[in-house]
């Protein structure tokens, strides 16, 4: 067992203890974040979103070096294939893939989740462990990426609150529509182009109605193959922030999907998205926190270069003051999204209330010391030639991605007062 103490690596700062296992993953991970991921999100950030996800782009040269180590299979134990990461694991995962690179945390995550899914059902429907996965965790050619297909065209962030009493109007419901047929249903209709990796993956989580008249309570999920007949992609969204994560629209034309693939009909589907956001949010705090970390060491290592007045600005106490507090806010986001995350993990029903407070605490104080690290930077931290307005524009997106951090905020608070 060892503690490290480094004031520039917080991942070592946490007073908590690391076995070998922990501290040898965290340093493998973090040598393939800072060699491999991020000057390929670099050179993805220059790139048009066409060129992003043509054959050849070294966005599927790093998804397929992501699959070869096996990271897609973060979620599975090793019994199906995985490399079975407890929650400290996970935790780091994330953390230093996002170090890295924003948009390749998210990317790798929603390429999962399909076989997450079904891996949560997988006691009950054996079946999907043959045709879901195993194949995915033999798939060291990132053959088989996946995504998370849950917002549409005009539903965002009221897909995402389950138990909120829009959820069950029958005025806001699904604009993907699946129609009850013999042994499974016929789906018509599309997802947003907010879809992440929804035009690149091979297969989908996919969220969609089954009821109108109980508005988004009305739904079903399966995973679906998204290379069938009927499947269409739209053009890949162009952003200011997580260009390397390559977004798109899908869209359904009497596409079957059998009752084999289905993980939750519309008797569970209400719980069932609860306990995935659960998940979901906690991990997309994660993903904030290892952005966040990337720019306050930017603003930590420029602070100990740049001359300003005769001296380093790091000498300087107003600089002094805002690394401190970078550092500070920073570390006590960790805290939090390392607790909840584990608590999400092991708890079931997990609590989606610390998952959106984890998610839009962390997300917004990461946002922060990304514009605190701008001005450290001064005029510089506009400047392309610097990685700091990257990461400033990437870590932006976090605050609208897995429901905005408005939307959540209220859903927090309908929890803590109506229990809904």
């Amino acid at each position: 067992m060892s503690v490290a103490f480094e004031f520039t690596d917080l991942q070592e700062v946490s007073p908590i203890e690391l076995s070998d296992y922990h501290e040898d993953l965290r340093k493998t991970l973090r040598k393939f974040a800072t060699s491999v991921i991020r000057p390929v999100s670099v050179e993805l950030d220059q790139m048009t979103p066409e060129e992003v996800i043509k054959k050849g782009s070294p966005f599927w040269s790093t998804m397929k070096q992501m699959h070869g180590l096996g990271y897609h299979t973060i979620f599975l134990p090793e019994a199906y294939g995985g490399i079975g990461l407890d929650p400290l694991a996970l935790h780091m995962f994330f953390e230093e893939i996002s170090f890295g690179s924003v948009g390749f945390g998210v990317a790798i995550g929603v390429d999962a989740f399909p076989t997450f899914f079904a891996l949560m059902v997988a006691a009950e429907r054996p079946e999907l462990i043959d045709e879901v996965i195993i194949p995915y965790a033999g798939d060291t050619d990132a053959k088989l990426t996946g995504c998370w297909a849950i917002t549409e065209p005009d539903r965002g962030s009221d897909i995402l609150t389950p138990g909120a009493p829009w959820f069950r109007n029958p005025k806001i419901s699904h604009n993907l529509v699946g129609k009850r047929v013999d042994g499974g249903y016929v789906l018509n209709g599309q997802k947003a182009a907010w879809v992440s990796c929804g035009t690149t993956a091979r297969q989908a989580a996919l969220f969609f109605g089954t009821d109108k008249s109980k508005g988004m309570a009305g739904g079903a999920i399966a995973v679906v193959d998204l290379d069938q007949k009927g499947v269409t992609r739209g053009k890949p969204l162009n952003k200011i922030g997580q260009r390397d994560l390559p977004q798109g629209e899908i869209f359904f034309e009497d596409v079957f999907v059998p009752d084999s693939r289905i993980i939750t009909d519309e008797e569970g589907y209400e719980d069932f998205t609860d306990v995935v956001l659960g998940v979901a949010n906690a991990i997309m705090a994660v993903i904030g926190l290892g952005g966040g970390r990337a720019a306050f060491e930017e603003a930590l290592a420029y602070s100990k270069e740049r001359v300003q007045g005769g001296t380093l600005l790091c000498d300087h106490e107003a600089i002094q003051v805002k690394l401190a507090n970078m550092y500070i806010n920073l570390e006590a986001a960790r805290q939090i999204t390392r607790n909840v995350l584990n608590y999400n993990l092991t708890s079931m029903p997990p609590r989606t209330e610390l998952s959106m407070a984890s998610k839009i605490y962390t997300t917004n104080t990461c946002y922060q010391v990304a514009h605190e690290a701008i001005q450290v930077f001064g005029g510089n931290g506009l400047s392309k030639e610097y990685l700091i307005e990257k990461l400033f524009r990437d870590l932006r997106a976090t605050l609208i991605e897995d429901g905005s951090n408005d939307s959540l905020t209220i859903a927090v608070a309908r929890k803590l007062i109506y229990g809904e």
